[in-house]
């Protein structure tokens, strides 16, 4: 495995330096935003598209620093009410997996999308129990009259282009747990799976270990992120939480920097069952910790995975 980095955090920077902190930073992997909400300021999507030489540039900025780029990234929605919304996340969604075959990344990442609840509702609307009825007639149209028609197209692109899609299962996404991703993929092509971030999965009260089994192969590409979840607020209004980001004091939960949320063990028990079900890939850092600044909590974050992550194929079994 490698441990890696998403950019989103230096977007601040010029795409040569931002490669030059993730360097510093002592990571062997980047993972870099092509549009959608991590924006695409270290991914010039139409002149890469444009350009073999733009590519070849492009491309020779990461091994020339000795770094794998593991995955472009479109988190957006494009199953959105609005026309208009929707069909510029498509268009990205598109563009980024033209891009990444022709730059040789296996997979692109970003969410299902939700649509709205209903045929000319504008708004999208996340169902989260089955009552009253009207949920349920809800999420019916949500899945099969707006995104398993969406997905199936789109997994007949991505499958021409020999490419890969992971969803993040995201709260506020069609996709949020195990059992949504599995039902969208099963209708769909093997190539739609999992960005797998145990974030979000924390906070719902998820085993990222029992996740992972469950997923298996299905898991493409993995984020780095944690979640410190406050037993004391919980207590009182549960984990279901609409109270901005930076009131961390009085939120059930809050993103943290690994090891801030979860100690050591739990995620030396989540690289171990990413080996077990075969993956081997990357675990891409995703910084969102309002406690730390970006390179102390990259830096921490790297710390703890070079201590959990295995570089190493397993070695032979002498003892059995």
């Amino acid at each position: 495995m490698r441990i890696g980095v998403f950019t989103a955090l230096f977007q601040n920077f010029p795409f040569e330096e931002a490669l030059d902190k993730a360097i510093a930073a002592g990571v062997t992997a980047v993972e870099i935003g092509a549009g959608g909400y991590p924006g695409n300021q270290h991914c010039p999507v139409d002149e890469l598209l444009a350009s073999e030489t733009a590519r070849q540039k492009y491309l020779d900025a990461f091994k020339s620093r000795g770094l794998l780029l593991s995955a472009l990234s479109v988190h957006n929605n494009p199953l959105d009410p609005n026309p208009d919304v929707a069909a510029k996340a498509d268009e990205d969604i598109r563009r980024a997996v033209e891009l990444a075959a022709l730059l040789g990344v296996p997979v692109v990442n970003g969410f299902s999308g939700l649509p709205a609840g209903a045929p000319g509702d504008k708004i999208p609307n996340w169902v989260t129990c089955p009552w009253p009825p009207h949920f349920l007639e809800a999420l019916n149209y949500q899945w099969n009259e707006v995104a398993i028609p969406y997905w199936q197209k789109t997994a007949k692109f991505i499958d021409e282009h020999g490419l890969r899609f992971a969803f993040e299962m995201h709260p506020g996404m069609l996709v949020y747990n195990v059992e949504t991703l599995i039902k969208l993929r099963t209708v769909t092509r093997p190539v739609l799976g999992c960005n797998f971030d145990p974030s979000h999965l924390f906070w719902n009260g998820v085993d990222p270990v029992a996740a992972i089994r469950k997923l298996g192969d299905a898991i493409f590409h993995v984020h780095g992120k944690d979640t410190y979840v406050d037993s004391l607020n919980v207590a009182v209004n549960g984990c279901n939480d609409a109270k901005p980001y930076n009131q961390i004091l009085h939120r059930a939960w809050t993103f943290r920097s690994i090891g801030y949320g979860h100690g050591a063990t739990v995620w030396k028990d989540m690289i171990s069952a990413l080996r077990l079900v075969g993956y081997d890939y990357v675990i891409s850092i995703e910084h969102e910790d309002a406690l730390m600044s970006t390179d102390e909590g990259l830096g921490k974050a790297v710390a703890l995975l070079k201590e959990a992550v295995m570089f190493e194929q397993p070695g032979e079994m002498f003892w059995a």
